[in-house]
This record gives structure tokens, sequence and C-alpha cells, in this order.
């Protein structure tokens, strides 16, 4: 009897510490189940900051260092063709939009040096190829412009003594400069040698001369800048990985009233700080916009290779009013008159220039500046709003349309005879639109995995682990409570015979006799 019993036990124990080791294992991988559920996708941001951050030698470097895109640049021309008319009649203005006029682009980041402290230096080359077969004219069309250099000095003189501007008038009439220039598109855009300037190289002290005696709307911008940049690597913090720590030595401008205003920390345009919401702004910074440009979430779209993306756009307001927008008051460090609702000034940047930014076609101004001129067609959001379209999981910009108008606000000045008719107004001169369509396949590969592979995992291995978890529980559970149903039958059955045995072995003589 005694040995029966030994072997229950013996088999209860081996039995219980099997099916309750299953137990555990089911458990611990329902628990590592909901792990990966809670913080799956926390490790996948950690890959890809690793990834994504700078560093010499990575894939994401090589592509940031030297882009293996090809940007486009449409340029658009507002040929005045009635100056005569307009000077001395007084007629209403009449442009031909010429263009597009098309430049490929190709970038690469040059000079680049590592710092200790997550950031790295470097000047950006562009280099323009006109590219005659997607443009509407070739560089050798002829238009009539706004003098920039003449309106620019007049105007600036409009509050100088009188003898000043009987002066400038004098030698404007001596060089024969006009208020209208004709001028082929390429001179326009790459230069022209400018009596003005030329002039002003010999008289104007050296502290106050400009930096080039040719004028252009973009000149020496084809080639490398001699702009210093420094942007935030990832590697200390992935929140600043390509934002602009300082511009040439300077963590600040000093135009404005304010250090947000003044603040230089914005995105070059073509990588962002990953893991973007709706609720995120983004901040682009160039030094021709004279300030951050903050974009905000419009939409969710599709971009190349069928990767979604997520559309930012300036906010309405960007370049509104004081009164529509008051955080836009630091820009107007002179106080009142600012520049108009719709409009930026970029004076501060341009040499004192009277130049002020618009969206094209005086989109989200007041349509009087538009209407004050014959030939400008009504403003279309879809042809003539600025947006970035950027992948929100990996930071990375999918498509753009950089799409800035550039004007000029001349200023009537009596004193000067060649611009005594001249109204005050806002002339249109070009606008232009600097733009990516896609992104090569090698790239939107990569997105393409970061962007639909994670979730799947997720759900894959979690269910994996649920569904392995549950039936081993299960199997578990039943083979407990079966095998303890019969060890208690096994426990039972020995003291039954015993019991049997015990009646059939009462000895004859200790029967009671009748």
């Amino acid at each position: 009897m005694k040995g029966r019993e030994k072997l229950c036990a013996k088999l209860s124990s081996a039995f219980l510490r099997k099916w309750w080791f299953v137990v555990a294992v089911s458990i611990g991988f329902l628990l590592f189940g909901i792990i990966v559920v809670i913080f799956f996708m926390s490790w996948v941001k950690l890959v890809i900051n690793h990834e994504v951050t700078l560093r010499d030698g990575t894939q994401a470097f090589g592509w940031w260092a030297k882009p293996p895109v090809t940007p486009i640049i449409r340029i658009y021309i507002y040929n005045v063709t009635n100056a005569d008319e307009f000077l001395n009649n007084g007629s209403k203005p009449i442009v031909d939009e010429l263009g597009p006029y098309v430049y490929t682009e190709k970038w690469e980041k040059k000079n680049i040096t590592f710092h200790e402290n997550g950031t790295l230096s470097f000047n950006q080359e562009k280099i323009y190829y006109f590219d005659e077969s997607q443009s509407a004219g070739s560089e050798d069309d002829v238009v009539v412009v706004p003098n920039i250099p003449m309106l620019s000095a007049t105007s600036q003189s409009k509050h100088a003594a009188r003898f000043l501007r009987l002066a400038m008038a004098s030698i404007m009439d001596i060089l024969k400069i006009k208020p209208f220039v004709e001028v082929s598109v390429g001179q326009l855009l790459w230069g022209y040698e400018d009596p003005l300037l030329k002039l002003a190289k010999d008289v104007v002290p050296k502290e106050q001369k400009l930096p080039y005696e040719e004028f252009g709307l973009m000149y020496n911008k084809n080639g490398t800048s001699q702009d210093r940049l420094t942007v935030f690597t990832g590697a200390s913090d992935i929140t600043k990985y390509g934002l602009i720590d300082k511009w040439n030595g300077k963590s600040n401008l000093s135009h404005y009233t304010t250090d947000q205003c003044n603040s230089v920390e914005g995105s070059d345009g073509s990588i962002f700080p990953p893991h973007m919401t709706k609720n995120t702004t983004i901040h682009i910074f160039d030094k021709d916009l004279c300030r951050r440009l903050p974009l905000v979430f419009d939409k969710e779209v599709v971009a190349s290779s069928d990767i979604p993306a997520y559309r930012f756009t300036p906010p309405k307001n960007v370049f509104g009013s004081v009164e529509e927008n008051p955080d836009n008051a630091c820009f107007c460090p002179q106080g009142p008159p600012c520049a108009p609702s719709g409009f930026f000034n970029v004076s501060l940047c341009q040499y004192d220039s009277p130049i002020l930014l618009s969206f094209p076609h005086f989109y989200l101004a007041n349509d009087s500046y538009r209407t004050a001129f014959e030939g400008i067609s009504p403003p279309d959001p879809e042809k003539h709003n600025f947006y970035i379209d950027v992948q929100p999981i990996m930071g990375t910009a999918m498509s753009a349309k950089a799409r800035v108008q550039v004007n000029l606000a001349v200023s009537q000045v009596i004193d000067i005879k060649q611009v005594a008719t001249f109204p005050d107004i806002i002339f249109p001169i070009i606008w232009f639109e600097e733009g990516l369509e896609s992104l090569p396949a090698e790239m939107t590969n990569l997105m393409g995995l970061a962007t639909t592979v994670p979730p799947i995992a997720r759900a894959t291995i979690a269910g994996i682990l649920f569904g392995l978890g549950a039936v081993l529980l299960v199997i578990a559970i039943w083979r407990l409570v079966r095998g303890a149903n019969r060890l208690s039958s096994l426990h039972l059955a020995p003291g039954h015979i015993s019991q049997t045995n015990k009646t059939k072995d009462v000895p004859m003589s200790n029967v009671p006799k009748y």
C-alpha cells in the first residue's frame, strides 16, 4: 500500500511540474505579446533615429550630402508691354507673363566638417542648367522690366535732402538711366552691367559698397555659396535633426525685434525631424526669405511610389498685417507703415532695396494689387500655393513646390524727373517655382519599408505570441484538470481494495454463534 502511495506522489509531482511549466511559458508568451503591442513602435523609432542620423559613411548621410534627385526651378517673368504709355500717359501697366524658363539643378554639400556637439558645417553648392526642351522660350528672349537698381535708389532717396535728389536726377540724365530696362532673360537672372552700380563702386564709401558690380536676380547663385551653414546631425537630439544651428557663425539674425523672429533654427527644406504629427509646425530658413517660414499641416497625400505623406503649407496669415497676425509685429522694426497684408518686406536682407515678397499672382494679398495691372490672371491655389510633402515617420521631403513672387515697391519722387510720373505701386518682377517632383526608387523603397513593414510586423508578431500563448494555456489547463481527476482516482482505488480485503479476512471463529 505504501508503495502505491509513493508511486502516485511521484506521478503527481512530475505531472504537475510539466504542465505548470507549460502554463508559465504560455503566460510568458502573452506578456511578451502585450510588450510588443505597447513598445514595438518605440523600438522602430529608435532604429529609424539611428539610421537617419547624419554620420559619415552611412546611406542617409550620402543621400543628404549629394541628393540623388534633380530639382527643377521654373521662372516666370512679367514683361511690361506699355512702359512708355505708363510713364508718359499714366496708363495702367500691361504685363505679359512669359515662361516658364526651366532650369534643372544639381545639389551637393561641400566642405563638410563634423563637430563634437552633434552638428556639422557645410557650404551648399547649386548648379543650374538651362533646359530648353521644357522651357517656353530661350535665355536670349528680350524682356522689359522695372530698373530695380535705379528704382531702389530713387525710393531710398525719398526722405533725403532735396539737393541730393536733384543731383541724382542729373547723374541719371547723364548716364541715360531709365525706369525700365530692356534685357535678355539670361541677363535679368544671372547678371548684366548696370551703370548705377558701376558708379557706386567708385563713389560709395567702402563700408557701404555692394558686394557685386552687376545686377541679376540670381546673380552669384550658380555655384558654391559662400554662406556657411551649421546643422544638427540628430546624434545628440533627434528633435533637432536637420535644423540649422548657425548661419555664418550666427545663431540669430539681427534685423528684427524679438529672438523668435530673428531665429534661424529651421530646415533647408530637404530633411526635417522625424516622427511628425498633424500638429507639428515645421520651419524653413533661407537667407533670401530673410526669415524662418512656418508651415502647418494641410492634408494627407500620397507621394511617389504610393508613399503616404503630410502636406505642409504656410498659414493663410503668414504674411498678414499686424492686425491679422500680431506675431508679425516683430518683422516691422521701424514701425508703421509696415508691408501690406500678403507681402513680406525683405529690404533688410537686400541692401535696403524695397523688395517685397508675396505668393505668385498676389495670392493671399488684396486683389487690388493684381487688378492694378492688366495681364495677371486671378490666383489659383493649386498653381500658386507654397507646399512641401513630407514623409512623417522619417522626416524626408518627398516633393515640394516652393513658389514665391518678387515685387518692387516703387515710391514716387517728384524731384527726380525720371520717376516723377511713376506712382506709388508694388510692381511684380518675376515669380518662380522651385520644386521636386519625386524621389528615386532606392529612397522610396526604404521609406515604403519604414511605413508599411513595422505595423504589419507588430500585428504579426503580437498575433503569433497571443495565439501561441492562448493555445498553450488552454492545453495546459485542460491537461492539469484532467490529470488531477485521474490522480484522484488513483488515490481512491487502493483504499477501496484494502477495505474489501479486510472484510474477507475476518476469522470464522470471531463470528457470533446463535
